[in-house]
């Protein structure tokens, strides 16, 4: 392959080589990863055990039968909040 070839390759793959995680540290980060993962799953598992429990109503009842909008635009709410948190956290 020509010198120029390999040159222009080069400055197209410059981008992604950040992305490149060595093999020693592939472990590490898989690991961390399903530890944030599990982290994040116990927190929605929790809020929303919280909110089942605060309401003063059936919150699947509000959900199912009377497909209350509003209900479910709070919970979401919740729930990308904690997306938030954990994301925060994930990040540094």
């Amino acid at each position: 392959m020509p010198v120029y070839q390999l040159m222009l390759l080069d400055q197209k793959l410059a981008s992604t080589a950040i992305f490149v995680v060595p093999m020693n540290q592939l472990a590490d980060l898989i690991i961390e990863t399903l530890a944030f993962t599990i982290v994040g799953l116990l927190l929605f598992a929790l809020a929303f055990w919280i909110i089942v429990k605060v309401s003063p109503f059936s919150i699947r009842k509000e959900l199912e039968d009377d497909q209350n909008i509003a209900l479910g635009i709070v919970i979401g709410s919740v729930i990308i909040g904690i997306a938030l948190i954990v994301a925060a956290a994930v990040h540094g």
